[in-house]
Formats: C-alpha cells, sequence, structure tokens
C-alpha cells in the first residue's frame, strides 16, 4: 500500500521512479551507513554505561546525541534498506506517518544536541557567568529541553498541521515539503525556523564566543608552559566539537536547503533521485557523530586503566576549565 501522495512517485503509466537495480543500489548504500551506526553508536552508549570516569556532565550531551543517532539508524535507516530493498514503501498510510514522525524527533533531538553541545562548551571555557560550575542539573535540563523542543514541533503532523509523506523515490517519510496548501506551509517555515535557525544561529554564536575566547588564552599564556598546555587541551575540546558540527551541517544543510527551495518555488519539478540524496546525507550524519566523538574524545579513547597523570591530562582536555583571564 502506497500513501497518498505516490502519484508524486510514479510516472504517467504508473512506472517506479527507479529500476529494480536502482533500489538495490540505494539499499546496499543506505546499509553501508546503517551497519556501522548501529555499532557505533551502540558502542559510545554501553562503554559510558560501563565505565564510571565517563558518566561526567560533560559527557551527557555526547552520550544522548548517540543515543538520538542510534535512533533514527534504527528507525530511517533499517526501513530505507528493506523499502528499498523492495522496491516500494510497504508500510502504508499510518507507517509512513509514524516512520517520518520517528526519523525526524531523533533527527531534530540530534541536531539540537549539536546545539546543546556547543552552548557547553561556550559556558565551560568562557564563563559568562563567572564561577557558576557546570553541573549535573545542568546536563539533565539540556538534554530534557533538546527532547522537548523535538517532540513539541514534531507532534503537529498527527494532529493536522502539516503532514508526513513520501519523500526521495517513495521508500521513506518526512514532513512534507511538496504540499502547497497554505496550512502546510505555515507548519514547514515554522518548523525550519525553530528546527533548523535556532539552532544553527546557537552553534555559530556558541563557537564564534568560544573561538575567541581560545584565541585570547593562547596569546596571553604562549610564554607559559603550563598555560600552553591547558590552552592546547581547549583547543583539542574545540576541534573535537567543532568538527562534529561542521559534519552534521554538511550532512543536514543540503536537506534543510533543498526543502526550502521546494518550499519557496512550489512549481519545481525535482527528479525523486535528486530529491532522496540530501535524505541520504542526512542518515549519514548518524555514522559520523560517534567517529569524532570515539577517536577524539581521549577520555574514551583511553582505556579505563590509564595512569593517574594521565587521567589528569585528559580532564584538562575534556572540561577545559580554564578562564580567560
Amino acid at each position: 500500500m502506497i500513501p497518498t501522495n505516490s502519484s508524486y512517485y510514479y510516472g504517467p503509466q504508473g512506472e517506479a521512479p527507479l529500476s529494480r537495480t536502482g533500489y538495490v543500489f540505494l539499499a546496499i548504500v543506505m546499509a553501508l551507513f546503517t551497519g556501522p551506526a548501529i555499532l557505533l553508536n551502540s558502542t559510545v552508549i554501553i562503554v559510558t554505561l560501563m565505565h564510571k570516569k565517563l558518566r561526567q556532565p560533560l559527557n551527557y550531551a555526547l552520550v544522548n546525541m548517540a543515543v538520538a543517532d542510534l535512533g533514527t539508524a534504527m528507525t530511517g535507516g533499517v526501513l530505507s534498506v528493506i523499502n528499498n530493498a523492495e522496491g516500494s514503501f510497504s508500510l502504508g498510510r499510518t507507517g509512513c506517518v509514524m516512520e517520518g514522525f520517528a526519523v525526524s524527533l531523533f533527527g531534530i533531538t540530534s541536531l539540537c544536541t549539536v546545539a546543546l553541545i556547543a552552548l557547553e562548551r561556550m559556558f565551560v571555557v568562557c564563563k559568562p557567568l563567572g564561577q557558576i560550575s557546570f553541573q549535573k542539573k545542568h546536563a539533565v535540563g539540556g538534554i530534557t529541553l533538546s527532547w522537548f523542543w523535538s517532540l513539541t514541533w514534531n507532534l503537529p503532523p498527527l494532529f493536522g498541521w502539516g503532514r508526513y509523506e513520501l519523500e526521495g523515490v517513495g521508500t521513506s517519510c518526512a514532513p512534507d515539503w511538496h504540499n502547497t496548501d497554505p496550512h502546510n506551509v505555515s507548519y514547514i517555515l515554522a518548523y525550519f525556523a525553530v528546527c533548523f535557525a535556532v539552532p544553527f544561529a546557537i552553534i555559530v554564536a556558541s563557537y564564534a564566543k568560544l573561538m575567541w575566547t581560545l584565541h585570547q588564552v593562547s596569546k596571553a599564556r604562549m610564554a607559559c608552559v603550563e598555560g600552553g598546555a591547558v590552552a592546547k587541551g581547549e583547543m583539542k575540546v574545540a576541534s573535537m566539537v567543532v568538527l562534529m558540527v561542521l559534519t552534521f551541517l554538511i550532512s543536514w544543510m543540503p536537506y534543510a536547503s533543498l526543502a526550502m527551495f521546494v518550499v519557496s518555488n512550489p512549481d519545481v519539478k525535482i527528479n525523486p533521485l535528486v530529491g532522496t540524496v540530501p535524505v541520504y546525507l542526512a542518515k549519514s550524519s548518524t555514522v559520523y557523530n560517534p567517529i569524532i566523538y570515539i577517536y577524539l574524545n581521549k577520555q574514551v579513547a583511553s582505556p579505563p586503566w590509564v595512569d593517574e597523570e594521565e587521567s589528569e591530562a585528559v580532564t584538562v582536555v575534556e572540561a577545559a576549565r580554564v578562564s580567560p583571564s
């Protein structure tokens, strides 16, 4: 059973937008991203639960991102592999709505968590609130807000404001960017503003402030061995999260841009395959974040029995709790 907008994905004679070989190829591509994403994000979560030293407030957001990315891979990734292997969306209208909601919920939570990480790092390094330390309650509050924000803006299509429909080659579902009904367009514009533009603005502002502070620290302590080591630690922390932000935006920006282009030009005809590429780029982000987290976060890369001196250095790199005075 095909959801209601199936005519968008099938030609005048009912032909599918891709050949059987094309669908199999997409299934293989999606499987190559989905398998590692499930394995890596699961590893991040399990390792954090196993080792107490990793369960620090500054790591909560990174684990939250792993949970959200794992959810995206388990819903959007696995279902995309199955549907592409079958050559059509086989879950019916209800399945389309539920898949669209789940993938959007996890995806926007992950994006909000990127903004949360940027904000946390900025507060820890720059200390805009003075000597107020970053505590567990702050980390839990930020994570709760990321899920609440995503849930708030992904629930409306279930109640009539906007809707979830097929996208790309018709084997996955998402918010309906193609419907020109003013009621639907208003939802898409609001959704883009609060779920993409606002987090992106927070990310840019936070990292601009963070990088400026790190620059000042490096200049002020260039001649001090200890200060230079701390500044180097802060730079490693910034490099990890900045790289995470860049890879996430590279993955999601084409999708957001195409969606806004379609909304702004309702009469434009987008080739289904062209519309599918940004979708796959967005879903591929689920495999990048744990790679960055595992290999650039010394606390995860180092075994739990590292000696005291190394552990202390790791703490400096992770927390970077140095005032730029």
